[in-house]
């Protein structure tokens, strides 16, 4: 019996994953290959990104377009983040089989509705209700040209996402999304996210402070790294780490005020997780109840106890794997009352199964080949 063969076309470079749709689609593409899937990769490079041969290595050809991106953002009903991936010579290597197709993201779809992809089966990869997620940048946002742009770019999904009615399946990353997509749209599947860990690797005992950490260059985590430093942490006695790339000048404002609080910027990604595993509390706050947060998975796969908002929680399944709080003074209380409890196997024992139950890439593979080759 022949291997399954499918396309995949990723909106950016998957590989390093680095970032929580570049760890998705990687580790996706990992799980696959483990299940002999040949899969025909087809990979979008822009911000001077190169080829890379370790995912060449997963894949049985891999196909790299450069991303249009000269064009005018502010022009035209097509969303900006399809009409630059609209690249006529992937239609001509789509074209050259009839093998599925997975669309990682409305970002890929611009050929979803062509008379020929419509004889196959296509699935579209749902990483966010993705005009909810840009009109959230737009209101994290602080350049106003940026604003405008999001906000622009959130009127333009919605009016596109119809779309999604051309697919054979969608594939929602998270609880929310899923129910959201199929009562829009119907022929929709939870397949949760793809991510780095096999095992939880959690280390019993006590750590000696509290982390946050994400990448500060991105609005989102930059205001809650903000709110952590200036309305949480200041509660606290014990050590508190930010770390993450890029810190704003507001930020670094707001925690040098404190003598217990400090940045460590432009770690490596080794050096967060050894932070990530060693805290004894990571405190996790997002502001955008969008897609699922893979600093959420890594740090209950790694780390000891999770002190969470409910954006970050919400609609995961995960919620009792967490404390939740979105008052300032309840959240340092929780981390306060999390130094009293060191983290115990029966607490790494509940974790494996609760985890185990949903997030088994393996599993999730083949859910999702079942999706492409039914």
């Amino acid at each position: 019996m022949s291997a399954p063969r499918i396309h995949i076309i990723a909106f950016d470079l998957p590989f390093p994953p680095d970032y929580g749709g570049a760890t998705d689609i990687f580790h996706k593409i990992r799980s696959l290959h483990d299940l002999g899937v040949e899969i025909t990769l087809h990979v979008f490079l822009y911000k001077g990104k190169m080829p890379a041969p370790a995912l060449e290595a997963l894949t049985h050809k891999t196909f790299y377009y450069y991303r249009r991106t000269w064009v005018n953002p502010f022009w035209g009903t097509t969303p900006f983040v399809v009409n630059t991936r609209n690249s006529k010579a992937l239609l001509a290597n789509l074209l050259k089989d009839n093998d599925p197709i997975l669309f990682e993201g409305l970002h890929t779809t611009a050929y979803l509705q062509h008379p020929e992809i419509q004889k196959r089966i296509t699935v579209v990869r749902a990483h966010n209700v993705e005009h909810n997620y840009y009109r959230a940048l737009g209101f994290a946002e602080r350049r106003w040209i940026k604003q405008k742009f999001f906000f622009l770019e959130a009127q333009r999904l919605q009016q596109y996402e119809p779309i999604l009615n051309k697919a054979t399946a969608i594939a929602g990353i998270s609880p929310m999304e899923t129910a959201y997509l199929q009562s829009t749209y119907g022929h929709t599947h939870y397949i949760p996210a793809f991510h780095s860990n096999t095992d939880v690797a959690s280390l019993t005992g006590k750590g000696d402070y509290v982390l946050y950490h994400g990448n500060l260059s991105i609005p989102e985590n930059d205001n809650a790294a903000i709110y952590l430093a200036s309305k949480v942490f200041p509660l606290l006695s014990q050590s508190c780490i930010i770390a993450g790339s890029n810190p704003s000048q507001m930020l670094q404002k707001a925690v040098a005020k404190y003598a217990h609080i400090q940045i460590k910027a432009n770690l490596t990604a080794d050096e967060i997780f050894a932070l990530v595993r060693n805290a004894h509390v990571n405190a996790l706050v997002t502001f955008q109840s969008t897609g699922i947060k893979l600093k959420l998975l890594n740090a209950l796969y790694r780390g000891r106890h999770i002190v969470a908002n409910t954006p970050m929680v919400e609609e995961t399944g995960l919620e009792n794997l967490c404390q939740v709080s979105d008052e300032p003074k309840l959240m340092a209380d929780q981390i306060k009352n999390c130094f009293l409890t060191p983290f115990t196997e029966k607490d790494i024992e509940h974790r494996t199964k609760t985890l185990g139950a949903t997030f088994n890439n393996k599993i999730n593979a083949g859910k999702l080949l079942q999706l492409l080759h039914p």
